[in-house]
């Protein structure tokens, strides 16, 4: 799971296997795997940085 932040601040978690795609356009819009689509102030690269350090530590934990 990420932690990412609502347009109004409210910080939520979601499990970044459901996200289908990551757009900027200019806001940052995750749509899911079902279609349902959530506006994020994190960018692109932000959203992208995340779920790549959170699988890399899920797939490689620290010993």
């Amino acid at each position: 799971m990420i932690e990412v932040t609502k347009l109004n601040g409210t910080k939520f978690l979601i499990n970044s296997n459901l996200i289908g795609t990551v757009e900027e356009t200019p806001d940052t819009v995750l749509t899911l795997t079902d279609g349902r689509k959530m506006i994020v102030k994190e960018s692109r690269l932000d959203v992208k940085n995340l779920i790549k350090t959170t699988r890399q530590e899920y797939f490689h934990p620290m010993e």
